[in-house]
Parts: structure tokens; C-alpha cells; sequence
């Protein structure tokens, strides 16, 4: 097997087509410099170079092999600096599990600044509702979640990315609209609802159960998906309860009331990650994360 010294020696000459030229260039004498070119030979098994006291060549084999061996020079350089850089988190790999509902508000921001501060991170990202993020998180197969509460807080650690209210998506020109005010569990009266499944995503259900004293009568469908208790809406299937950031689908024909709420009424998205976890550029994003946090209020801003 040659070595690295082999072949800057043989890229050397191969470059100066000169012996002497290429000795003074290494700053080495001849003799072993002629000793690394046929150690390189033999190791390779075939002529690199053709020498005479006139002239040196490359032969047809040489010819080939340069463009191999700086390649391999080139690698060989870089190496130490990417292990440094992936050591320190400004490189490798970062796997992040998201919810459908993070998808259309926060998450497309976040990477942008995410790609702005570590350029040479790869992002692999999963669309997962919560309960398949822990798992993940908790097998090692994601790094980082952006995924609702609860979860168990000895295992995971966690970041709130931001909160934000829930509101009352309703078709445009529903009567609702007339009121100009935030609407009471009163004001639903019959209303056909459009509600969170219990099962899939229980969270959302559970905010909505917490806020209003539904009647399960009126309930006309029941789904996972922001995006399709909005569609169903714009369809006047009925009404539905959904995050404020729902705004964002750019849906037609939907009107987005307040609700008469309390301060634990808000829904909220944290960042969530397994505490054992050691890579490098998970660390580096949570920096990030706490810098992006520092001047601003937690809460989920208003669309335009």
C-alpha cells in the first residue's frame, strides 16, 4: 500500500517534470525523492513515470493515476477539517421529526435559520404526529422533535418554540362572523363541528374539550389534520377549532374568529429531544434556538 508521502512526491514530479524542481519544491534532496517515486511503482504495479537524463514523462498509467492522486490529497486535506467541523456541530446530520400543523407555520422558517447559522448540516426530516416523534426520539432514529406536550420530562428535554391561540375557523359569511366579538360555547348553539380525533390528535382535542362544553350530537366529522378540518370548512361542513396559525393554509372562503378563552387555552410547540442524546449539531441548534428566543416573546406571530 503507498503512502500519502508517496503520492505528493509522484504529484510533485508529475506537476514539475523535474526531478530537481520538484525535490527543492518538497524541500528534500533527490535520492529520496527518487526512492518514494519507485516505492509508489511498485506498490501500484505499474511505470507512472518514464525518466531519462534528458526529459521526464508521464506515461499513459501516470497520466490516470495524477488525477486519482489528488483526489486522494485533496481528501486527505479536507478530512481532519470536516472531523473538527463535525465534532464542534457546524457539520453531520440532524434529524428532526415535525407535525403536519408545525409544517405550514414554524418549520420553514426554522430551517432557513437553521441553514443560515450551520451551512454544512444536513436536515432529514420525518412528518410525524407526537407520539411517533417520542418513539423516534426515544429509539434514536430522530435527534430533535417540534412536537406537542405531554411527554415524560425525565427522559426528554425540551425548548418552547412558541404559543398561540385557538380560534374558530367558520365559512366566510357565517353568521358568526356578525358577532365582532369572541365566541361562547352559547354562541355554537347547533352548529355542525368539525372535531380533533381523540385518538390521533388527542392534544388538540383535549384543549377544545377544556374550553367548551361540547355536544357530541353536533359533532359531523371527526379528523387528525389541521389542513382537512379546514378544507371540510371551506367545503361548510361545519365549523371547526384549529390554531391560530391555521391562517397560514391560505384557504379560501374561511373566516378565523376568536374564542372566549383563558391563558391555558393556548396551544403550544416545543422542540423536544432525548437528554442522552450527544450529537454535536443537535447541540449547536438548540444554541441557536435559545438565541432566536432571546428577543422575542414566545408567542406564535400574527400572518400578515
Amino acid at each position: 500500500m503507498f503512502t500519502f508521502d508517496q503520492l505528493s512526491a509522484f504529484v510533485a514530479v508529475a506537476e514539475e517534470l523535474h526531478f530537481g524542481r520538484a525535490a527543492e519544491r518538497l524541500n528534500m534532496t533527490q535520492p529520496p525523492l527518487s526512492r518514494q517515486i519507485q516505492k509508489l511503482e511498485k506498490a501500484v504495479g505499474a511505470d507512472l513515470l518514464t525518466r531519462d537524463h534528458r526529459k521526464v514523462e508521464l506515461t499513459p498509467a501516470g497520466r490516470a493515476f495524477l488525477d486519482e492522486a489528488r483526489r486522494l490529497m485533496v481528501l486527505a486535506e479536507q478530512a481532519p477539517v470536516m472531523a473538527r467541523r463535525i465534532a464542534s456541530g457546524r457539520s453531520g446530520l440532524l434529524r428532526i421529526g415535525f407535525t403536519a400543523a408545525s409544517g405550514f407555520s414554524i418549520l420553514g422558517p426554522l430551517l432557513e435559520e437553521i441553514a443560515s447559522v450551520l451551512p454544512d448540516v444536513d436536515l432529514d426530516l420525518h412528518e410525524l404526529v407526537t407520539g411517533e416523534q417520542l418513539a423516534g426520539l426515544q429509539t434514536g432514529e430522530l435527534d430533535l422533535g417540534l412536537a406537542r406536550p405531554p411527554f415524560d420530562s425525565e427522559m426528554f428535554d425540551s425548548h418552547l418554540l412558541y404559543r398561540e391561540a385557538m380560534v374558530l375557523a367558520v365559512p366566510s359569511g357565517h353568521r358568526l362572523a356578525g358577532l365582532h366579538r369572541p365566541i361562547t360555547a352559547g354562541d355554537l348553539g347547533n352548529e355542525p363541528l368539525i372535531l380533533h380525533s381523540p385518538t390521533h390528535a388527542r392534544y388538540f382535542y383535549d384543549v377544545v374539550v377544556r374550553m367548551i362544553p361540547l355536544q357530541q350530537a353536533n359533532v359531523v366529522h371527526t379528523v387528525s389534520q389541521i389542513v382537512t378540518m379546514v378544507s371540510l370548512v371551506a367545503a361548510k361542513r361545519g365549523v371547526a377549532f384549529v390554531p391560530e396559525s391555521a391562517r397560514l393554509l391560505g384557504i379560501a372562503s374561511v373566516d378565523f374568529l376568536p374564542l372566549e378563552s383563558g391563558p391555558s387555552d393556548h396551544i403550544e410547540l416545543h422542540a423536544i429531544w432525548n437528554r442522552t442524546v450527544r450529537n454535536p449539531a443537535l447541540a449547536q441548534v438548540l444554541q441557536t434556538l435559545k438565541a432566536r428566543d432571546a428577543g422575542s416573546s414566545g408567542s406564535f406571530p400574527s400572518p400578515p
